[in-house]
């Protein structure tokens, strides 16, 4: 098997709920030395592209659908190429959709030319993600977990073979995954979290989409200390 798994980290400003988080991301690049798959640009394309070098991009996975993430997506699936046929498809879960069309929806507002507004306004991704859909990449499989609360389209994404679980902001070392320590929905987030630890191999590496690994016994075990958290933000 020649698949491996390279890191980007980068950082930026997000915006959610007119409040303005400081936040650090985990890109990963999933392929081998002539195509690969990209999971969770955010902030810097360049950088990303970087890494890339010369191999192909074969599709683009969204973990969820902030902002962070839009903002990069079309540089890191066009690749430099500028024939939009060449580019690589953009994946996310339909129930993040309302929160593209109002990202691309506001690049179109701000559009001075009618045409390039219209083309804003009409973009869609290229794939809609769904549980327990597969990517094939390098002769290993990347398979989706629809985990909702972080958003509500929020996905994981599992490779058996590498042995890993890609686990976005629906989970972080030592915690459930958040902007700035602010949840969308926690209680949603919690339970899909719950459902997808419990059958995993306790030795399983989790790379989220912020901070450091860990591993999903570790994060297993702390699950239910984090009910408290749920009761503390309903209260």
């Amino acid at each position: 098997m020649d698949a491996r798994i390279e890191q980007v980290v980068t950082s930026g400003k997000l915006t959610l709920d007119d409040t303005e988080y400081d936040v650090e991301n985990n890109t990963y690049i999933v392929g081998d030395d002539d195509e690969v798959i990209v999971i969770d640009p955010a902030f810097d394309a360049e950088a990303i592209l970087e890494k890339v070098g010369e191999r192909e991009v074969m599709a683009v996975l969204l973990t969820d659908g902030n902002e962070h993430r839009l903002s990069v997506v079309l540089e890191v699936a066009a690749a430099g190429e500028e024939d939009e046929e060449n580019w690589a498809p953009i994946a996310l879960h339909r129930a993040d959709r309302l929160l593209w069309r109002d990202y691309f929806g506001r690049l179109a507002r701000e559009e001075e030319d009618e045409d390039d507004a219209k083309a804003l306004r009409s973009l869609e991704p290229d794939i809609w993600l769904e549980d327990g859909g597969v990517f094939e990449i390098a002769d290993v499989q990347l398979e989706i977990v629809q985990t909702p609360g972080h958003t509500p389209g929020s996905v994981c994404v599992i490779s058996e073979q590498l042995g890993v679980l890609f686990s976005g902001d629906t989970l972080h070392r030592g915690r459930p995954g958040s902007i700035g320590g602010a949840f969308e929905d926690l209680r949603k987030q919690l339970n899909s979290i719950g459902a997808l630890l419990d059958p995993l191999p306790r030795d399983l590496q989790v790379m989220p989409a912020q901070g450091d690994e860990t591993t999903a016994g570790e994060e297993n075990a702390r699950w239910e200390s984090w009910g408290d958290m749920a009761r503390e933000d309903t209260d």
